[in-house]
């Protein structure tokens, strides 16, 4: 149950390897735990190591209206490869018209703050009905990618989430042990990456990074000076800073 909390929630796996930490995860929360997935490199291998542990493992996605046509693309290879549904979620129809019809479509290039709004109506409120449901989730968050990432644990208690369980099992991995894994298995993956997109979001909010550069230079590229996150992973005092 979500609100039944024991120290063996917090038991040292950071030295487990992401099968290990996916298989206890599974056998623990299953069926009431799933994957969150934008589909780029690491949530489909991901996809691929939780297959081999269950037949049907829950994968979600928030679909914002303004994604890649290639993402589409990634998640229809997924579903034929694997067989498994994968739950989508949406904006509300209501709130991205009140939001358009006072800011325009494009509101995100002409301030943070209505970029912050546009993911919070797009990204953030779908990723709370999602969860709402679950008592743990999985990501594909790694320490190197960012920062605001260098401390996550592969077992956390997401506070912002009413302290559900949060799983990472690539937290420790580098972007070459994924892409490794990728190739080694075969894992369909979005073709974007190989167009220079390390790291794939919204079409509008996305570009291709030069060799070299930041893996992050790509989201919000038209911002500077700053951790640029959407708040679907912003613990609480990050979360506050970002209001």
């Amino acid at each position: 149950m979500r609100n039944t909390r024991t120290i063996e929630l917090l038991e040292p796996l950071d030295d487990k390897g992401p099968q290990d930490v996916l298989k206890w995860a599974l056998n623990k929360f299953h069926p009431r735990i799933a994957l969150a997935s934008s589909f780029g490199a690491e949530d489909v291998a991901l996809i691929d190591m939780m297959c081999k542990i269950i037949p049907k493992p829950r994968v979600f996605t928030i679909d914002t209206g303004r994604l890649h046509q290639e993402t589409y693309d990634i998640m229809d290879r997924v579903r034929s490869r694997y067989g498994i549904v994968i739950e989508a979620y949406f904006p509300q129809a209501s709130a991205v018209e009140k939001m358009v019809r006072e800011n325009g479509p494009n509101l995100f290039y002409d301030s943070v703050d209505l970029r912050r709004l546009c993911c919070e109506v797009r990204k953030v409120e779908p990723l709370k009905r999602a969860l709402s449901n679950l008592d743990a989730w999985i990501t594909g968050l790694r320490r190197e990618q960012a920062s605001t990432r260098s401390d996550i644990k592969k077992i956390e208690l997401d506070e912002v989430h009413g302290n559900m369980v949060k799983i990472n099992p690539l937290a420790d991995w580098t972007y070459n042990q994924v892409w490794d894994y990728i190739r080694k298995y075969n894992v369909p993956y979005n073709e974007l990456h190989d167009l220079g997109y390390p790291s794939i979001g919204c079409a509008p909010c996305t570009k291709a990074v030069k060799p070299g550069e930041d893996p992050r230079a790509g989201r919000w590229w038209w911002e500077q000076g700053f951790h640029k996150e959407c708040g679907l992973h912003l613990k609480p005092k990050e979360n506050s800073k970002q209001g």
